[in-house]
């Protein structure tokens, strides 16, 4: 009967060594990188909300528990808290595999070695071992035979307490990351993957547009000549057949809408239409008013901007050609907050799936969606938290001319979009991004316009640190433009799955 209790004390001795041990480890292995693991908490689906605090806490909780095991005065109470503690780490791990979009790290030292599988069952090991003690305690304090229902009620409690208040920190970090933007970014791995490189010889190029697996790019010093590159990275280039070279033109644009090709100035202002059959250029959609930015929608529909609003500001328009041109201006869309010059200067998309109209402001966290129509559907926000445009603008000669007065501060830089999802070209880093990151990349923030909700962000590393000048995605790669080299990447991973989404 002794030996077998001596056993028994043996064995609780054992566990609470090995748990104290483990905390020990894990803590220290954390403290020695706090940055790092601060940041990976912050990647988290469940925590990156409470990525500050809860970093200090596991660490703080770890290293208090460890010394209460020390003490056999302490130790019943620091069972129950490793029981807590392991059970919220069983049931993180379990959600990260089973309910989470992508899968990060936050752990340190040899634990980070194990795959998440391992590391489920290395939790539920310890789990039961917490269970193990605390029953073999409650037996040499007489305590089975008396209040054994009580007592393993108890544990039972704490188990499902634990894990639901881990769930429910999944959900609310959730929301908070999706919906109430905390400015903290995602990074899941693998998002693309570079398949080709291609020379351009020069730094003129943008894209034109695209004709299934091949892109169009336009050259702003050589307008009527186009480069067609394929997945492969073969190239061809293109003439373009214009008769009309007589009219002025001062800052000529190219886009490629399935078969058509437009040819497009706004200081003339002047539009024309081809055919990508013949690479002709011969239709003139006339009537169209002066522009500052043009998106074709169909073969006769123009979305433009020109400064027509009040007071010379930003104004978008639809411009509708054919036997009665006429243009509807929609001075609702844009929302003046300093100048109405300055303050709403963005870039114009057209998404053709989803048939809307995207205007994303240069200096606030602000996007817009509005119909063909120019009727505004919603007014959407990007991760960062700068809602008012921070710059300065002078007025000059009697106020009849606006300079900006010092460096604006660049908030979204570029987009692209496609299908449901929106890519913006961020200027702002995030609370937890690497300084070295954002060095050496250009960092992409993508956005459901369907959910309304941020999704993820990946960085595009460009050579000798130089960043992305253009930026165009099809439903299967990104294309960006790094000074005179096109680089070619797959979409793939979580990004491929939220593209591929019905």
């Amino acid at each position: 009967m002794k030996t077998s209790v001596h056993i028994k004390r043996i064995l609780v001795d054992c566990i609470c060594l090995l748990y104290g041990l483990l905390f020990v480890y894990a803590s220290v292995s954390k403290l020695l990188d706090f940055e790092r693991f601060q940041v990976q908490l912050a990647q988290s689906p469940l925590l990156s909300a409470y990525a500050w605090w809860i970093s200090w806490m596991v660490i703080s909780i770890e290293l208090f528990i460890a010394l209460l095991l020390l003490y056999k005065r302490t130790r019943t109470i620091a069972l129950f808290a490793a029981l807590s503690l392991m059970s919220m780490f069983t049931a993180y791990i379990f959600i990260i595999l089973h309910y989470s979009s992508f899968i990060p790290c936050s752990c340190g030292g040899i634990l980070e070695k194990m795959s998440w599988d391992v590391h489920l069952i290395f939790n539920l090991v310890f789990v039961l071992l917490a269970i193990v003690a605390l029953l073999l305690i409650a037996k040499q304090d007489g305590l089975m035979k008396r209040r054994l229902p009580i007592y393993a009620g108890g544990i039972a409690f704490l188990i499902v307490g634990s894990v639901s208040l881990v769930v429910v920190l999944f959900l609310s970090s959730e929301e908070i990351i999706h919906r109430k933007n905390p400015f903290i970014r995602r990074y899941p791995q693998s998002s693309i993957k570079e398949v080709q490189q291609v020379d351009l010889k020069f730094n003129s190029y943008y894209f034109a547009g695209a004709v299934g697996d091949v892109i169009y790019l336009g050259n702003s010093t050589d307008p009527l000549h186009l480069l067609a590159i394929d997945l492969q990275g073969r190239q061809k280039r293109i003439r373009l057949h214009f008769d009309h070279k007589n009219l002025g033109f001062q800052s000529i644009r190219i886009a490629i809408r399935e078969e058509y090709i437009y040819l497009m100035d706004g200081t003339v202002p002047c539009i024309f239409r081809g055919n990508t059959k013949d690479w002709s250029i011969t239709t003139q959609l006339k009537g169209m008013p002066r522009f500052t930015l043009a998106q074709p929608l169909d073969s006769t529909t123009i979305a433009f901007r020109n400064n027509t609003g009040a007071n010379r500001a930003h104004i978008l328009g639809v411009f509708y050609a054919g036997t009665s041109p006429k243009v509807d201006y929609a001075p609702w869309l844009l929302t003046p907050q300093i100048d109405g010059i300055f303050d709403t200067d963005g870039m114009l998309q057209y998404n053709a799936e989803m048939k809307i109209l995207l205007y994303n402001y240069f200096y606030r966290n602000q996007f817009i969606v509005a119909d063909t129509k120019g009727n505004l559907k919603f007014t959407g926000h990007t991760i960062d938290t700068i809602t008012k445009a921070k710059i300065k603008v002078a007025y000059l000669k009697g106020n009849t001319e606006r300079q900006m007065a010092a460096p604006p501060f660049m908030v979204n830089a570029m987009t692209a979009t496609k299908k449901h999802l929106l890519f913006v070209y961020s200027k702002v880093p995030g609370r937890y991004d690497s300084e070295k990151v954002w060095q050496q990349s250009s960092i992409i923030d993508v956005y459901d316009l369907k959910k309304k909700s941020y999704v993820l962000s990946f960085p595009v590393y460009g050579n000798e640190n130089k960043k992305i000048q253009a930026l165009w995605v099809s439903s299967s790669h990104l294309y960006v433009i790094i000074d005179a080299e096109l680089i070619i990447y797959k979409i793939s991973g979580l990004l491929e799955k939220e593209m591929n989404k019905a």
